[in-house]
């Protein structure tokens, strides 16, 4: 549990992070580290996480989701569309796209992975 833990954020190149978005990239970093099962190096996250863990959806979501695609990220983690009938943005070709409303829901897609075993020698 992460309540019970001293939890430190160390941002590569002294970066300063003043964007939102960056919420719940952050957020799939320490599920990722409490759990001990790594993140999908080709997903990409955004979205802002509030107080109580809802996952909030954030301004140009159409052009993030292209820049990815650009960088060669195949799998995007955003937002789900539910207030005011929003629609989901278009996925470039090649990004399968996986909507989340809660951080519970984060939790639980990292719990459920399995972690093959390693063979010696292999």
């Amino acid at each position: 549990s992460l309540g019970q833990n001293d939890v430190y954020l160390n941002i590569a190149g002294g970066l300063r992070i003043a964007e939102p978005a960056a919420d719940l990239a952050v957020a799939a970093a320490l599920v990722s580290a409490a759990t001990d099962r790594p993140t999908d190096p080709g997903t990409v996250y955004f979205g802002e996480v509030g107080l109580s863990g809802e996952v909030r959806q954030v301004a140009q979501a159409e052009s993030r989701l292209r820049e990815a695609a650009k960088l060669g990220f195949g799998r995007a983690t955003l937002p789900r569309r539910v207030a005011r009938g929003g629609k989901a943005p278009a996925a470039p070709e090649g990004i399968v796209l996986t909507e989340t409303g809660h951080m519970a829901d984060q939790v639980a897609v990292f719990a459920e992975q399995t972690v093959k075993p390693r063979r010696a020698g292999g």
